[in-house]
């Protein structure tokens, strides 16, 4: 698999070349200067593709250009943003960056409630309460009707909790919650911003009368304009799934698990329209089996994020080491190596150790949490190429899922 990095542009502190030092192959990036549903001009394309190729890296994969909320729930003005995305997608094929991972998340890209849960060995790693998330919605937020999602024990424990919790516990949770987890990617949200919660209600409102099936409809209408100028450019379109895969704040979640994958890949069934395998995001849910989920639509999977979780009974969760937890990333390590093994990869919300939590780095990225799992797996990769038979000799069919992985135990 290809040793890609999420770098943050120019202006992130870690440089392309320190990640040519650490053995990085591919940049995952984007214009992230630009605002949402702007298009991406020839010029900023190639300029930061220059920026990349002069330091000896190539840009591997876009992540992401940004799918607009009024795209999502089938506003006025979709079509005039669906022509903008195209146009943008045409200048990156003219360039020859040819991955795009995207997501159709209503809202928030991805949520966590503690961004420096504190692990036994002294580092930090991002966490998910469901209680303080529910408090959250239902105390903080306030949204309409969403004390009728939650279980009378849960309801029992959000007014336990808000007996004891303090105002600045609750600001943290909106910080989290709204800006620090989105400020970077979604373009909805930005750091200083006035009024998150007002601006969270108002784009939650744009969902109101938007069930699944009709999530489902603007997604499919969303990816039949563009898959024409992804035939004509031979690019990929690689969707992220939802983030926790469960529904949330009472908001349609279209890409949770492999029924809802398949009904993805068949409503466009087009090898352009693929999937972004995040394990971490996928592992966060019980009902996810990742290595049959990699083996289904391994065809269809032209880009892998490799990081896992830990879930508890009660439902929390928690990223794990790269090595242990539902993600079973030797196990997918195997699967791509044997059957597909030029998919880019990225390791992914690695814990912060060391020195990173002094360097200011976005949420969940940061530099020595990932280069260590990027090593681990890098050693994973090169076990698995010890064990696999010679080029000549493989099987084409899959083998079974845990053979190699049981070999290396």
């Amino acid at each position: 698999m290809e040793k890609t990095w999420r770098w943050f542009g120019k202006k992130d502190k870690i440089t392309l070349p320190m990640l040519k030092q650490i053995g990085v192959e591919g940049i995952v990036t984007a214009l992230y200067d630009e605002p949402n549903g702007a298009i991406w001009s020839e010029e900023a394309i190639l300029d930061l593709k220059h920026y990349i190729e002069d330091a000896g890296l190539r840009w591997s994969v876009v992540e992401s250009l940004p799918v607009s909320e009024a795209i999502k729930y089938g506003g006025e003005n979709r079509d005039e943003l669906i022509d903008n995305y195209i146009v943008s997608l045409e200048n990156l094929g003219k360039a020859g960056v040819k991955t795009i991972c995207y997501n159709f998340m209503p809202v928030l890209d991805w949520i966590r409630t503690e961004l420096e849960f504190p692990l036994g060995d002294g580092s930090t790693a991002l966490y998910f309460d469901k209680v303080r998330f529910a408090y959250f919605d239902c105390y903080i937020l306030k949204r309409e009707g969403a004390k009728a999602d939650y279980s009378a024990e849960m309801l029992a424990k959000l007014a336990e909790l808000d007996s004891t919790i303090t105002e600045a516990e609750k600001e943290k949770l909106v910080d989290n919650i709204v800006i620090k987890t989105q400020g970077f990617v979604s373009g909805n949200f930005k750091e200083g911003e006035k009024q998150p919660l007002e601006l969270f209600r108002t784009l939650l409102n744009l969902y109101k009368d938007i069930d699944k099936d009709t999530l489902r409809e603007n997604m499919a209408y969303f990816l039949n304009r563009i898959m024409p100028t992804c035939e004509q450019y031979d690019m990929n379109m690689c969707v992220h799934p939802d983030d926790p895969p469960f529904q949330m704040l009472g908001l349609p979640r279209i890409v949770t698990s492999a029924d809802d994958i398949e009904w993805i890949m068949n409503a466009v069934d087009n090898p352009r329209n693929g999937l972004t395998l995040c394990a971490g995001s996928l592992s966060a849910g019980s009902h996810n089996n990742l290595p049959e989920i990699a083996l289904k639509f391994l065809s269809r999977i032209h880009f892998a994020h490799l990081r896992s979780t830990q879930v508890f009974p009660n439902g929390n969760f928690v990223e794990a080491p790269h090595l242990e937890g539902r993600g079973e990333l030797i196990e997918l390590v195997r699967i791509f190596e044997t059957y597909r093994p030029h998919v880019p990869m990225r390791v992914d919300h690695g814990r912060a150790m060391l020195d990173d939590a002094k360097n200011g780095y976005n949420a969940g990225y940061p530099l020595y949490g990932r280069m260590f799992a990027m090593a681990q797996l890098d050693g994973v990769m090169a076990a698995v190429h010890q064990l696999l038979p010679p080029a000549d000799a493989q099987n084409t069919e899959p083998l079974p899922f845990h053979s190699v992985a049981g070999k290396m135990a």
